[in-house]
């Protein structure tokens, strides 16, 4: 008799669970809507690749395509069971892979996916979406860049000694899930692309009186008015350029010479006898303007608010650009020595000093003096040692030296005056949003940067990228960005639970397995269930699957995630 089994195994650890999440959001049905499929295409469709792809990314932290194939022919049992469907390991090929991330990079399938997809997770976690937030980032990489190339030299928020892609993205509080990404070349000014990406966050939620709230690069005057026409509000500082900066200048004095009170603003977890974070007051305008053929006319409010912990990181900037500067000037003249060049003209030390003051931002602050040396020198005219009846020449040496770096204590300390202060505008009136809501709603900016450091750190760590082509680099992106929806959802249904249930999960931080919380990361979450594992014995005549029994804790977050502990459990069938 034939006793001979085959034993293997499978790490499952949290790829059920991420997968799972997918087909409830319905994303596989989703991709294939609007990706279209060759007639004689054989294998899993598109949606299918893509959305495995994803587990795989997210489970392993690797979006190389060169791992993927590997990863499903070991985890192969598992997908099948929990898919239903026949994969094979061909169906995650280079080439496949490549060609869902250039599907993905087309605008028209990707906007429809995204439409679809945000109305899907509103409606299936029920989701009270009032804000929105719009900003970008950018993202460096090694690439050669062209000039159509989405990779260009500009304003890096990363290493600007690289060239860079931006990516614009709009999330909805108070999750901070992504709604819209935008992958546009990095040398694009923000400005022009809030407009486009409001919209699609408008056609995605299709709901009037939204709140939009962005940096000061949405507070041009066109953005408002769109914003104002289209039925919904804003939320943004004004830029301190032009006639604002001005403006301010006279808003701060009066609020420095006492004409208005200002109102302290506390933070939201304040206790008795705890300092405000900010104090100010505000003023109103009347605004008009004409848009689409209609006349818009409207009162905007101008929030003029000084925050302290603002005033000291100003003071901390200062003081490092007055020093970096004062040490910079200092070096443009070093004493004569072997390797050390000299300036020998008044123009060109003068060019490098306002140079150095320009760079620093220290114009009006700084100043400096500086003198004219001569040094002669006697030289021998022909070969030879030196002597007495030797011919002679004198040659003098011209060098500017800067004697010494001067602080305008005067200039500084006016300055120093206005740090701090910072002019909100909105169009939402008191009774909706007070000044202290204003101010405590755009500190939660961080939402939106949540998003971008999950784009940029463990999990998805999309630098380096590791693909070239400009195509693969927007696919690859919007792919990720579709991972961040699926961090973000998974933080906050867990969140809402726990909440509503008024609890806290233990057993999260290894290094204190004691340690409560109701404020979990997903990156916790998923981390919990890396030690689960399914075992395949094979029989003669029948197989036996065994996975590692769930801990009350892995079980307690499928609760809070409305999963049921079978898709887990489920996995361990006997077949004769």
């Amino acid at each position: 008799m034939d006793t001979k089994l085959t034993i293997t195994t499978e790490r499952i650890d949290d790829f059920v669970l991420l997968i799972e999440m997918m087909m409830r959001l319905g994303l596989p049905a989703i991709l294939d809507r609007h990706i279209p499929r060759h007639w004689l295409q054989e294998g899993l469709s598109w949606g299918w690749v893509a959305t495995i792809w994803l587990a795989h990314i997210v489970s392993q932290s690797d979006h190389r395509k060169l791992t993927v194939r590997d990863w499903v022919r070991q985890a192969h049992t598992t997908l099948e069971a929990t898919t239903g469907l026949s994969i094979r390991d061909t169906d995650f090929t280079d080439d496949r892979l490549t060609i869902v991330l250039r599907m993905l990079s087309k605008p028209e399938y990707w906007h429809a996916i995204e439409h679809d997809l945000g109305q899907s997770t509103v409606r299936v976690y029920d989701l009270e979406v009032e804000r929105a937030r719009v900003d970008a980032t950018t993202i460096s990489g090694y690439h050669a860049g062209g000039e159509d190339s989405l990779f260009q030299f500009g304003k890096s928020k990363d290493n600007p000694t690289l060239r860079q892609v931006k990516l614009m993205m709009a999330t909805l509080d108070p999750l901070g899930l992504p709604a819209a990404t935008e992958v546009v070349s990095g040398e694009q000014a923000d400005d022009g692309l809030y407009i486009p990406i409001i919209d699609r966050v408008v056609a995605i939620l299709v709901k009037a009186g939204l709140l939009f709230v962005g940096d000061c690069k949405m507070s041009a005057w066109a953005t408002r008015v769109h914003i104002r026409a289209a039925g919904h509000h804003y939320l943004t500082p004004l830029a301190l350029v032009g006639e604002t900066a001005e403006a301010l200048s006279t808003w701060i004095q009066e609020a420095l010479d006492g004409t208005y009170t200002l109102v302290p603003i506390y933070a939201p977890d304040a206790e008795a006898g705890d300092a405000p974070i900010a104090q100010g007051y505000e003023r109103a305008r009347l605004c008009t303007a004409e848009e689409g053929g209609q006349h818009l006319e409207w009162t905007e409010r101008v929030l003029v608010v000084h925050s302290p912990a603002y005033a000291e990181a100003q003071q901390r900037s200062l003081e490092r650009r007055l020093e970096r500067a004062t040490a910079k000037l200092s070096a443009l003249t070093p004493p004569r020595g072997r390797g050390k060049r000299q300036i020998e003209e008044e123009t060109v030390l003068v060019a490098a000093a306002e140079a150095v003051l320009q760079k620093y931002q220290v114009e009006g602050l700084l100043s400096y003096t500086f003198e004219r040396q001569v040094e002669q020198q006697v030289k021998y005219i022909g070969r030879g040692r030196g002597a007495a009846e030797r011919p002679q020449r004198v040659e003098e040496r011209v060098r500017y030296q800067i004697t010494a770096v001067i602080r305008d204590t005067a200039a500084i300390t006016a300055l120093r005056q206005r740090f701090g202060w910072r002019a909100y505008v909105t169009d939402l009136p008191a009774e909706r949003l007070s000044l202290g809501d204003a101010v405590l709603t755009y500190r939660e900016e961080w939402q939106v940067e949540r998003g971008f450091h999950r784009f940029k750190g463990a999990p998805l760590s999309i630098a380096p990228l590791f693909v070239k082509r400009d195509d693969q680099v927007a696919g690859l992106i919007n792919l990720l960005s579709i991972a961040v929806r699926l961090l973000t959802l998974i933080e906050f249904i867990v969140r809402r639970a726990l909440k509503r249930e008024n609890a806290q999960l233990v057993g999260l931080h290894k290094e204190n397995p004691k340690k409560p919380t109701d404020k979990p990361t997903s990156e916790r979450l998923l981390q919990a269930f890396s030690n689960v594992t399914l075992t395949i014995i094979q029989f003669p005549d029948r197989t036996v699957r065994h996975v590692t029994p769930l801990t009350p804790l892995q079980e307690r977050i499928l609760v809070l995630l409305g999963l049921s502990p079978d898709i887990y459990c489920g996995l361990a069938q006997n077949s004769p």
